[in-house]
């Protein structure tokens, strides 16, 4: 692309490089280099406009802070900060207990996949209402 911009930028390389086209076509070329020089200007001053705005109201917040007193350090020392909002749900409460031969206290809440040790009781005949607390 740097050799492209090189002959673009060149007068003499680029009168080389257009020897070829007939009149018309370097017309077109022209064309379409003026569309694309307009596109630009255009955006330029869009950008100009948006840029002037955006110090109007930063010249209009300045003079608000100054009618109220405030500074921008006051803004920086006023600010809160954010504290967790996160929802913590209520534990399910304990449907079944088991105590197993060891003298260790199972609980499970019915929900999600049964443990183990309810499983294991369960197939050795036991029945899961047995352990409902």
């Amino acid at each position: 692309m740097s050799e492209f911009l090189d002959i673009l930028t060149h007068g003499r390389r680029l009168q080389g490089a257009v020897k070829e086209l007939s009149l018309s076509e370097l017309e077109t070329v022209q064309d379409k280099l003026g569309n694309i020089i307009e596109k630009r200007r255009e955006k330029a001053a869009e950008d100009e406009k948006k840029e002037q705005e955006k110090l109007e109201k930063i010249a209009q917040i300045h003079q608000q802070m100054q009618e109220a007193g405030l500074d921008v350090n006051d803004l920086e020392a006023g600010q809160v900060p954010k504290t967790q909002t996160r929802k913590t749900g209520k534990k399910r409460p304990v449907k079944y207990s088991l105590t197993d031969a060891d003298g260790q206290e199972h609980k499970w809440t019915g929900i999600g996949r049964m443990p183990k040790v309810f499983k294991e009781a369960i197939e050795n005949g036991k029945d899961l209402q047995s352990f409902s607390i």
